[in-house]
């Protein structure tokens, strides 16, 4: 069974290392040979004549991306091609494609580089195709906002992930806590992990990327918001971090580092094995992402999933994950809306995604047969429904990027001895506002 658990854990890690024409018609703009751009015609629901499709996805989605296009191959005339690129690689890959005219006719894209590959014109237009969708209100409103630009509408969502926490049943039987019941505040966060880490070994009672920007804002964020303070402006030009629920926040992970309850390596931590201890069964409890419920249950057994909670309770989550759309280069934007609209489909998002235990993109179907036998599933969809996605046209050098000022508040709130908090959340907005 440990080796087993080491394999999934290996596996999971080296992803994260790295989601029939109509009469409406609706205008979208691609690329032409001489690099301007032309109209092509969009209908509802697109073509399907049997064109190959290419399609770019990261490695962290690989999963669900293979099942997505597996399905809609088997189904239709069209073909997708699908290309999986390293996480690390796929920003300087798209930017050498879009800087060449060399994009696929399809790229999915972590949302929260999106707002930014749609201003640099990345995406074509498809507003009017997405209105004449039935369920058009229903599609998480998150994902749409990150891809729209002056009331234009760029992408759909490609597979959602939402921030939740997760903990292992076992280790709290272990250490005398309720495997029924997860943490409801933060403070009881700390007490659980903290009653976890005194079973002492390879265990901890928590663990977290440190070092990964990424990591920390999906996770970290969710506390915030559920203790009623927002992280920026509306904007998305000025940070509001040093507010007092975000120090209550960062009061609680520098209490857990200062107590030895924290996994080591935590402070170091980028990314790359971010998820890896906690599927080892060496973590009690921690912030983790939706996607990975079927992994950690083979890994592990049953996991407990709750809600993250804020200083005193409430709940949000980080709904990140990626969009997709239709990039500027396609020369087949008709028959790539087609796929686009299937995966908003009942199709593909109940018979698929749903199946694989995997977050739904439309709040309509948020209880369907797959969630309705598993209450953890059918929760982690209620809360994404009601969660947020944090946009900035500059989020990915405010938090995302190594040596971001973000990565420098925590250093000195968490891991130093604080007290530049109003400093570094100024250095924050400066970037935002460039």
């Amino acid at each position: 069974m440990a080796t087993h658990r080491r394999a999934s854990a290996r596996l999971v890690a080296s992803f994260l290392a790295a989601g029939l024409a109509s009469t409406a018609l609706a205008a979208c703009s691609t690329s032409s040979a001489d690099g301007g751009t032309q109209e092509a015609q969009v209908s509802a629901e697109g073509v399907d004549d049997g064109t190959e499709l290419t399609l770019w996805t990261r490695a962290p989605l690989e999963q669900q991306a293979n099942l997505l296009v597996e399905a809609y191959n088997a189904s239709h005339e069209n073909q997708v091609a699908l290309t999986v690129v390293p996480n690390d690689d796929y920003v300087a890959k798209v930017g050498a494609a879009a800087g060449s005219g060399g994009l696929p006719d399809l790229f999915a894209a972590d949302i929260v580089y999106v707002p930014n590959w749609v201003q640099q014109g990345l995406f074509a237009d498809v507003t009017d195709a997405v209105a004449e969708l039935d369920h058009a209100d229903q599609i998480n409103q998150g994902h749409l906002d990150g891809g729209t630009l002056d009331g234009r509408q760029h992408v759909l969502p490609f597979v959602l992930d939402v921030s939740v926490m997760f903990y292992n049943k076992d280790l709290y039987e272990q250490a005398g806590l309720d495997p029924e019941q997860g943490p409801t505040t933060l403070a009881e966060f700390s007490e659980q992990a903290k009653a976890v880490d005194e079973l002492g070994g390879d265990v901890n009672g928590t663990y977290f990327g440190g070092n990964c920007g990424g990591c920390l804002v999906f996770t970290w964020f969710p506390q915030i918001w559920a203790g009623g303070e927002d992280v920026m402006n509306a904007e998305g030009t000025e940070s509001l971090l040093a507010g007092d629920t975000a120090q209550e926040v960062y009061g609680v992970w520098k209490d857990l580092v200062d107590s030895d309850a924290v996994g080591e390596g935590s402070q170091e931590e980028t990314g790359a094995t971010w998820t890896g201890p906690f599927l080892e069964g060496e973590v009690g409890v921690m912030p983790f992402p939706a996607t990975m419920l079927a992994t950690a249950d083979e890994a592990l057994g049953e996991v407990g999933v709750a809600p993250i909670p804020g200083p005193d309770g409430g709940a949000s989550t980080f709904v990140g994950g990626d969009g997709i759309g239709i990039s500027k280069d396609s020369e087949n934007a008709d028959q790539a809306w087609n796929f686009m609209s299937w995966l908003m489909s009942e199709e593909a998002q109940v018979e698929v995604l749903a199946k694989n235990g995997d977050v739904v993109s439309r709040a309509d179907l948020a209880e369907n047969e797959y969630s309705s036998q598993d209450p953890r599933v059918l929760a982690v969809n209620e809360v994404a429904a009601q969660g947020r996605t944090p946009l900035a046209i500059n989020f990915q050098q405010a938090f995302n990027a190594p040596g971001s000022p973000w990565m420098t508040m925590i250093r000195n709130e968490v891991f130093g001895d604080g007290g530049t908090v109003e400093t570094d959340n100024e250095e924050i907005t400066a970037v935002l506002g460039q």
